[in-house]
């Protein structure tokens, strides 16, 4: 049984009068008066049959019959004030306040270049960038996002693959192949300076990890040891270019230096691609406006990078 069109607004009203607990709050809220705003919950509860408020001079109370179905409304009513702000939304450019949990590699990578561009598309949206390179819980640190690689993803999150397929690359400098000679397989890398990354977030070096090429395809890791450590891809990074050591880097991250010639890959088909990165989102359902365009954006990027 579908409920009659005319009892919709009724319903309504008995929702702010119940939320207030006072017909004066509620007609105020509503810009109507007190007394029509009486009168229109006495013929709802004619209408239903049913009392739903218990009213006194002094107070006002929910019946059991009042709160069952005040409790039914709330969320309806919440999910069609959504519907309205939505249906604004797509009318209007975004705009507002966007957190954002990344990892620093993510950051550099996929949104710092392309910063100018989105603020000059959207100038009503704000960017509050949260570096953090451990997994992080959105919703508990007040993030309307996450960025991070699939791999790392909880399964109940809403992902979107905002990057290719990625790739660990080993890489040197020109300088430092010359003077050490270019390994073969991983079991090589003893033979030479493997600077290592150390997570932030857990304290724990990264391994490297290698897949044969074979037909078995088993895997091998291998702690770096060399003569640095650290903790910023940046500074690994120069450190590399300097002819210090070897080190691991996603491939999106040192495209630019293979493409120039300053840095030089080996063992490339001892690495095996696996999923890239992907913003994650607690929920599809009531997604604002403004998250929904930095989504777009980023997939739009991700079709640059594919065909790079």
């Amino acid at each position: 049984m579908t409920t009659p069109p005319s009892l919709l607004p009724a319903l309504a009203w008995f929702v702010h009068i119940a939320r207030h607990r006072s017909f004066t709050k509620a007609a105020l809220e509503m810009d109507m008066s007190r007394a029509a705003l009486s009168q229109h919950l006495k013929a709802l509860e004619q209408q239903l049959n049913v009392r739903l408020l218990h009213r006194t001079t002094r107070d006002m109370s929910l019946t059991e019959e009042g709160q069952r179905l005040f409790d039914a409304i709330v969320p309806a009513l919440r999910s069609i004030d959504v519907a309205v702000a939505e249906l604004g939304e797509a009318q209007s450019e975004p705009s507002g306040l966007i957190r954002v949990n990344t990892s620093r590699i993510a950051a550099r990578t996929l949104l710092e270049p392309y910063l100018g561009e989105l603020m000059a598309r959207w100038p009503g949206l704000r960017l509050e960038l949260m570096l953090n390179d451990g997994f992080a819980n959105i919703i508990a640190e007040g993030s309307d996002v996450g960025i991070r690689l699939g791999e790392s993803l909880d399964e109940n999150m809403v992902a979107v693959p905002i990057s290719p397929r990625v790739e660990m690359a080993v890489v040197g400098s020109p300088a430092y192949f010359e003077r050490h000679g270019i390994p073969q397989t991983p079991a090589d890398l003893v033979h030479h300076n493997c600077l290592a990354y150390r997570f932030t977030s857990s304290g724990i070096l990264d391994r490297w990890t290698f897949t044969s090429p074979d037909a078995d395809g088993h895997t091998q890791a291998l702690e770096p040891r060399g003569s640095a450590v650290f903790n910023d891809d940046e500074s690994m990074l120069k450190a590399a270019l300097q002819g210090i050591g070897l080190i691991k880097h996603l491939d999106l991250c040192v495209r630019e230096q293979l493409q120039s010639g300053e840095l030089v890959r080996v063992l490339q088909p001892w690495c095996q691609p696996f999923a890239g990165f992907y913003l994650y989102v607690p929920t599809r359902a009531q997604m604002p406006g403004k998250v929904r365009a930095l989504i777009d954006f980023l997939l739009e990027k991700r079709a640059l990078l594919e065909s790079a």
